[in-house]
């Protein structure tokens, strides 16, 4: 994949996460999921996602 693509797939994980991370805390109200842990931990696993996305892996010869 391209390291553009890895990349922008990166930062949109970790705006979604860091967005249901902060509605399972109940931080953003006016959700379904506001509240909820379920989405707390869905959003801490795409937070965790994005971070592994980012990192500049070296290359495999």
């Amino acid at each position: 994949m391209s390291r553009k693509l890895l990349v922008g797939l990166g930062i949109v994980l970790l705006l979604l996460g860091g967005v249901w991370t902060a509605q399972g805390l109940g931080y953003l109200k006016g959700s379904f999921m506001t509240g909820q842990q379920l989405w707390t931990t869905i959003g801490l696993l795409c937070v965790a996602a994005g971070i592994m996305l980012l990192i500049p892996w070296p290359k495999k010869r």
